[in-house]
Order: C-alpha cells, then structure tokens, then sequence
C-alpha cells in the first residue's frame, strides 16, 4: 500500500472527505472529526451545509455542541463545493441509494457523486463507498467511471467498499461501537481501509472482496425483512386461531439457543430495511434466480397497513367513514425522527381514502405535510382523547402520556403492545 498515504491515516493527517451528509454521512464525519482528521463534508443540500455552518444538527445522533466545537477546532467543515475534493487524501461516499419504482434500484446519486470525483482525484487516494447497494457496484460502475480520470484502481488510488450500520437513534450502538466489514479491490485496498477505519473502531472485519463486503450488508438486512415478514405473518395468523401472538412471542424467548425475538406492527421503515432488500432481489433477478423470500416478506410488510386498517374497523363495529380515529406516532421507529417510509403514514393514508376524520399525535413531529396529507399534531389532552372513537398505537416513544391516554380513550388498538399485561377491556392488542 502507498506508505506517505499509510504514514497519513496512522497520525491522522489525512484529509477525509465525506460525500453526502444524511443519517450515515454525518456521523461518520464527526467520528473521523473528533479522532483529529481533519473532515470534509460534501452535500448538495444547500440547507444541510448552512445548518452545519450554522452550528445546528439536523440528526438526533449528533449534537449542536459536538459540530460547534469541530468547526471551531477547525476539524470539521461543511461545503456544497465538490471541487474542495481536490484537497483530499480520502473520499467516503454516503449518498442516498433509493428505489425508483417497486423492484428496480436508483442509483442515481451515486453515479452523479462518483462522476463528480473523478475530476478531483489524486494519486494515492483511497476511496471508499459505503452507500448501501447491489452487489458488483463497486467493481462494476464506480472502477470504470473513477479510471476515466486516467488514474487505475488498485494502483494508482485505492478502492473499497465498507457498508454503513448506522441505526438511528441506537444509543448503545454508535458509529465507533459498531463493527466495521471493509472489501477492497485488492488486497492493499483493503489494507489500506481497515487501517483507515481503525483510526475510528475498535473491530474491523475484512472480506474478499467488494462483492463479499456488498452482499454482507444485504444479508444483513434481507435477514430483518423476512423475519419481520414472518412474526407479522404469525401475528395474523394467530389472531385467525384466537392466540395472542404477543404472549408467544415471550414465551419462544425462553430458549437459549435457536430463537431471536422479532416483533409484529405496521410493517417496516427508515431506508435500509424496506428497500435494501430489493437491491438483492433486483441483481438476483438479472442472474436468473427468484429470492421468494424476499419478495414475500416485503409484500407481507407492505399489506400489514391495510391488514390493521381492516381490523381496526372490524373492532370498531362501524364504517371508519363515520369514525374519528387518532393515530399515535407517526415516525417510523421509536424514539427517532425519521419519516423516511413510515408506515404510519401509510395508514394515515388509507384512513383519509375511506373519508373518515383522522389526525395524529407525535411529539417529535410538530406537523406533517406529506403527499395529501397536511396535519398538525394535536395536543394530547384529556378532553382530546375523548372525542375520538379509536386510538391506534402506531409507534411506542418515550415520554408519552400511555396513562392519561388509557384514562381517557374509548377504545385503544395497540399494535406495539405498549399496554403490555395491562388487562382493559377497551384495550385490543394486535
């Protein structure tokens, strides 16, 4: 591997650009920041950069004062100039990778960043992408598009992919806790990023390949859809059976060995988990082979808003057009906010189709303008609650008033279990 580059990452001399600032890009430039790199941060978003230069955090994982005293450290910068990457030593590259239409990826950003770069890429430098994609990326589209600066991976710069597992809102799991896997293009790529990495976190796993690093972060999360798919499955059907799958689900937890929990709900959020997935089943599909599992667990997932819609009004006992419903939580996970994909929006959604009146409460969503629908959160009062014939339980956050809510609710469909052991009549779980 280059030694003036190796010598670089060991003092923490190298210069880290991080391309694209969302829920990955920004934690991992504060991490590189506060090990003494100094960090470049890329975006197009011209709101996020003047935040950051403002001193303001728009991500739950990082703070006000943790930017404020990088920027002041003259650690951490912000810029929409992509032509400050001519001064880095390495590029890390954190772009959304979403999907276009149903099954097929959109690796639009990406292409755009990468083509970007190549304009400003020196010799010796180490690139890395940990934008979540199909596997073959890195080889396939990012090689060829970085050589057309004339430079040849592997030896005249050094290219790698090391997936993202940043989870949002994790405080036990930050970016320096959570193992690191790095596939290079060769071995003294992937020399050199597990050293770059090492700067940061503790445990740093190598792979063969950027194929093996690729399929790594697919497996991980096409492990969660199915799973998720199937206890919102058995939640179905235990309901058909008259069991409480809830109740099965702690009793399964007794075993030692060969069972990990996983819960029922609305289905799945944020960006990894409802979309990741399909990148496999798209590259599978053009190699000739049908993931069933995937495809069933993302259909189930997707279905489970309408398979609370129906149950909802079925407990009810009246069309939801003459109801009034509240809907409680509104991000997709807990404690987190983050409306990428929530499948409470959806069934907000689905609520306003039927011509019924529906609102929300979230204490971390002021109001929501979204698609067709424009809400306020209301404020969660007593005489509220009261006027509204159902509260569905969508997301469990802290710091909400459960007691004053079960005081005062006519009905409650909880699909989060939040009233786990509480024995209420008007309580109905999923």
């Amino acid at each position: 591997m280059s030694k003036r580059l190796q010598q670089k990452i060991k003092t923490r001399k190298a210069r880290v650009a991080v391309i694209g600032l969302g829920y990955v890009g920004l934690p991992l430039a504060v991490a590189f920041a506060r090990r003494g790199f100094k960090v470049l941060g890329i975006d197009t978003n011209t709101q996020r950069v003047a935040r950051i230069n403002h001193l303001r955090s728009y991500i739950a994982d990082v703070s006000n004062r943790q930017i404020a005293v990088l920027i002041r450290q003259g650690k951490f910068m912000a810029s929409t100039d992509i032509g400050l990457l001519q001064q880095a030593d390495v590029m890390i590259i954190c772009v959304p990778t979403p999907l276009k239409r149903k099954y097929t990826p959109d690796i639009s950003f990406m292409v755009k960043a990468v083509r970007s770069m190549a304009g400003y890429i020196r010799k010796d430098t180490l690139v890395v992408l940990e934008s979540t994609t199909y596997p073959g990326t890195t080889e396939e589209l990012i090689k060829p598009e970085l050589e057309k600066s004339g430079l040849r991976a592997g030896r005249d710069f050094y290219l790698a992919f090391s997936p993202e597992r940043i989870d949002p809102g994790n405080r036990h799991f930050k970016v320096a806790q959570i193992p690191k896997v790095v596939g290079g293009l060769t071995a003294r790529c992937t020399r050199l990023t597990k050293l770059l990495y090492r700067q940061i976190i503790t445990s740093v796993h190598e792979v063969s390949s950027p194929r093996a690093a690729e399929m790594t972060k697919l497996l991980e999360n096409s492990f969660r859809i199915v799973n998720i798919g199937w206890i919102n499955e058995v939640a179905q059907m235990c309901h058909k059976l008259g069991i409480d799958v809830w109740e099965v689900i702690e009793a399964a937890k007794t075993k030692p060995f060969g069972f990990m929990p996983f819960y029922p709900g609305l289905g799945v959020g944020g960006h990894c988990i409802p979309e990741d997935p399909l990148y496999l089943y798209w590259k599978a599909k053009r190699y000739g082979f049908n993931s069933k599992f995937i495809k069933l667990a993302a259909d189930i997932n997707a279905h489970m808003p309408h398979y609370c819609l129906h149950r909802l009004e079925a407990l009810l006992g009246k069309p939801l057009v003459d109801a009034k419903i509240l809907v409680v939580g509104i991000t997709y996970k807990k404690d987190v906010k983050d409306l990428r994909k929530s499948p409470s929006i959806r069934l907000v959604e689905l609520l306003k189709q039927y011509q019924g009146q529906v609102d929300y409460y979230d204490p971390l969503v002021p109001y929501l303008k979204i698609g067709g629908i424009d809400l306020q959160s209301i404020r969660l009062e007593a005489k509220t609650v009261k006027g509204y014939d159902g509260l569905v339980m969508a997301v469990g956050h802290s710091g909400i008033d459960y007691a004053l809510i079960r005081r005062h609710a006519k009905f409650i469909f909880d699909i989060k279990n939040i009233y786990q052991g509480v024995g209420d009549p008007k309580i109905v779980r999923l």
